[in-house]
């Protein structure tokens, strides 16, 4: 028969009591367990996967360097609309203005005018004679030889602007130190692409799904300068938030815009390493479409100025927004400081000068909801260079068109 062992026997009885103490153990708080997250499946088919996805993709796209950036932003190569900095199509300007989130404002900057150096009165004669010589120079031409069917500012007025840009940045090289150490590119090309506003897929196996429309700027200046420094800002971020942009809800094909499949492209018209990356001044030619008595004729000279100014905006807005994204900047992360550049456009005889100022490239749907800044275009009417060249005289020379050209090219950091 098994041993019984007493309870007794095992625990003394004179044992203290400790009714009176506090264990620790018997008032610990109990704790809620600790799962991960739940986050959407990144492969599900589902609005919360999708923006998921989008998430994921603009951290790697922010952590990146530029070079990898600019491939990463691009890669996604769907239709696009093709914006073309010349075009005849009616009031392309405010259509323009509200693809560009872009507010135009009559006149030049008063900070330019109040910061260019100028020239003295001696080297202004001597650059008034440069000019006489150039345009000289391009009548005898014109007398040599008749120019090809619709190539009239390809032979004719492309040489004589090329010979004037050289001769002006030569001349004023010793006065702007900046155009010494500068880049003059000829026949160059241009490219932007970017984001703005949404539309819902109509049909195809994406039909029904929200998706950004997408816009490509392919242009070629006759030439420009770049530069190593970046140009001031003529005027504070601040100063753009009260300024309007044209509201436009129609669909851009109704502009006429068309829609294009081909490889994204953003360059400034130099490759990343070089270390003039910023822009200074570009020099457009207009078609040989673009004539004045003829739109006259027509009763379509309200669209003379308007056909300068979607050129002189479309060509800044790609060159400036080129050189932010150069800089690393892009939709989700916008700029910290505005990006200038000068335009100047020409058929030969009237020249029309613009400054843009870039103040943000977050033009996408997203990015666009709470964001005040405007981009802001400044420009000039028309102004006639000379009048007429009679016995190898230049005939009602135009003395503000030269200083004009002087103060853009006199600008410096």
């Amino acid at each position: 028969m098994a041993a019984r062992t007493r309870l007794s026997l095992l625990l003394p009885q004179n044992l203290p009591r400790f009714g009176h103490l506090k264990l620790v153990h018997t008032e610990a708080v109990a704790k809620e367990p600790a799962y991960p997250p739940i986050v959407p499946s990144l492969t599900a088919k589902s609005n919360s996967a999708r923006r998921r996805q989008i998430e994921e993709q603009v951290k790697k796209i922010s952590a990146s360097p530029v070079e990898e950036k600019l491939s990463l932003i691009t890669r996604i190569q769907r239709l696009k609309f093709v914006v073309y900095p010349q075009t005849f199509a009616r009031n392309a300007d405010k259509w323009y203005q509200h693809l560009t989130k872009t507010a135009y404002v009559p006149g030049l900057p008063e900070k330019s005018a109040q910061d260019a150096k100028t020239v003295g009165d001696d080297a202004f004669a001597d650059i008034r004679s440069l000019v006489t010589r150039v345009i000289l120079h391009e009548h005898l031409q014109t007398r040599k030889r008749k120019p090809f069917l619709y190539r009239h500012q390809e032979q004719l007025v492309g040489p004589f602007l090329k010979n004037l840009v050289i001769a002006l940045t030569h001349s004023l090289a010793k006065y702007n130190p900046v155009l010494q150490r500068s880049s003059l590119d000829i026949s160059p090309q241009v490219n932007f692409y970017w984001r703005r506003g949404k539309r819902i897929i109509p049909k195809g196996h994406r039909r029904g799904r929200p998706e950004p429309i997408r816009f490509q700027i392919d242009d070629n200046p006759h030439s420009q300068i770049r530069i190593t420094e970046q140009l001031p800002q003529f005027a504070p971020l601040e100063a753009s938030y009260s300024a309007e942009v044209p509201e436009i809800t129609l669909a851009p094909n109704l502009m006429p815009l068309f829609r294009r499949q081909y490889e994204n492209n953003i360059f400034t018209g130099a490759k990343l390493p070089d270390p003039a990356c910023y822009g200074h001044t570009q020099f457009h030619l207009v078609p040989d479409r673009f004539h004045r008595d003829r739109m006259s004729r027509e009763q379509q000279s309200d669209q003379v100025e308007v056909f300068l100014r979607a050129n002189g905006l479309a060509s800044l807005f790609a060159w400036t927004g080129a050189q932010a994204m150069y800089q690393g900047f892009w939709n989700h992360e916008d700029v910290t400081r505005p990006f200038v550049s000068q335009a100047v456009i020409t058929d030969g005889h009237f020249f029309s000068f613009f400054c843009y100022q870039l103040n943000t490239v977050a033009l996408s749907v997203e990015t666009d909801a709470n964001n005040p800044r405007k981009n802001i275009l400044w420009g000039t009417e028309s102004l006639r260079l000379y009048e007429s060249v009679e016995d190898k005289e230049v005939v009602g020379l135009n003395d503000a068109v030269i200083k004009l050209l002087v103060q853009f090219l006199m600008n410096q950091p």
